[in-house]
């Protein structure tokens, strides 16, 4: 028998048939046949290029893996991404990115029918997953910049101090310094673009929502995103949010997001331990409740940051074109966020019925670092 006629009856066993006899079959075969292995790593190499033209990424990739199946599985899949993408261009830095995190090395399995099993639970994966809205902007000029500017790296860097520290002091400076920077960056990026008549236009990135108490952390996002002229569409089932804004912007989110979750995650731990040392023992209640309050209460916050940030542009701040620059590149994100989900529906978060984990919650939002966007000098 060959190769090839090998995998052919082990895919068409096993890939599309859910059932564990037709997996044990496939794997079954393909076991027996080490000469097998390269048509069946070319095939993944296959599933995963076509991956790409349903609009997904590496990242996404990854992330759905990771969230239906097991370690194993996440590393047979990041190397064959890797394999997959060999010495080629990337399709911009968020790719090139994602690429770099990945481990190329396959995963060790004790024996040949396991690791074909691994490999038929994963193709199966691949084959089942929908097509998503491509990412790339129109004419895509968002592609062409440089990975990492110096002001992003230093924002970083500010953020991941404020995050490490075990001074609130410390930590609130920190943070401050880098919502201001975030702040000159994305004000700075859209007057560029519109004095030198620059074809920017909106992109999107998607951004990881992971388990447990997504919608709260969904919420979050969503409220990140609002109060940096962005906007985001949570995809529930499969993990994630699509941020759709101005390159400037989704940068901000991706940064800020990450650092109040953080906030959030270590204020969490100190209120959950405080609660167990007080005797109490059913604790899922009390995070469900606090993680909801700390988005509604960071949500008002940054839309009151928001708010003021408007108004204080308008005050002759020397940049009477700013208001109407904003304004514009609104109304260009509302657009792409409609042309790339024409439906969506309001998402609300369930009912709370812990008042301590609430009161903690919304405490630990106001202790949170957000400020609004401060005028040009």
């Amino acid at each position: 028998m060959s190769t090839t006629s090998t995998v052919d009856r082990a895919f068409g066993a096993a890939l599309y048939d859910e059932t564990d006899t037709a997996l044990d079959t496939g794997a079954s075969l393909l076991a027996a046949d080490a000469g097998a292995d390269a048509e069946v790593a070319r095939r993944g190499e296959q599933f995963v290029a076509a991956m790409w033209r349903r609009g997904w990424q590496p990242a996404d990739v990854v992330r759905v893996v990771r969230r239906e199946l097991d370690d194993p599985h996440v590393r047979l899949v990041s190397a064959l991404i890797v394999r997959e993408a060999g010495d080629r261009p990337t399709a911009g830095p968020r790719w090139a990115a994602q690429l770099a995190e990945l481990d190329p090395r396959p995963p060790h399995v004790p024996d040949r029918f396991s690791y074909a099993t691994a490999v038929l639970e994963l193709y199966r994966l691949l084959l089942r997953l929908p097509a998503l809205e491509p990412l790339d902007a129109p004419e895509g000029p968002a592609a062409s910049r440089e990975p990492e500017s110096r002001m992003l790296t230093r924002i970083r860097a500010l953020l991941a101090k404020a995050e490490a520290t075990g001074y609130p002091e410390e930590a609130e400076a920190l943070s401050a310094k880098a919502q201001e920077l975030m702040a000159r960056h994305s004000i700075d990026e859209a007057l560029l673009a519109a004095r030198t008549h620059a074809r920017d236009v909106p992109g999107a990135c998607r951004i990881g929502v992971d388990p447990p108490y997504e919608t709260a952390k969904a919420v979050l996002l969503d409220a990140v995103a609002s109060a940096n002229r962005c906007r985001s569409v949570w995809h529930e089932s499969l993990g994630f949010s699509t941020v759709i804004g101005f390159e400037a912007d989704l940068e901000a989110v991706e940064l800020l997001h990450t650092s109040l979750l953080v906030q959030a995650t270590t204020a969490l731990t100190k209120a959950e331990a405080a609660q167990r040392k007080g005797g109490r023992k059913r604790t899922k209640t009390f995070k469900q409740s606090f993680l909801a309050a700390y988005a509604h209460r960071v949500g008002d916050r940054l839309r009151a940051a928001a708010q003021a940030q408007v108004a204080q542009s308008g005050e002759g701040s020397g940049e009477a074109d700013l208001l109407p620059v904003l304004a514009a590149r609104d109304v260009a994100v509302a657009d792409r966020t409609e042309s790339m989900f024409p439906h969506t529906v309001t998402t609300r978060m369930r009912a709370v019925g812990d008042v301590d984990g609430w009161e903690q919650g919304a405490a630990a939002a106001d202790r949170a670092q957000v400020a609004g966007r401060p005028r040009l000098p």
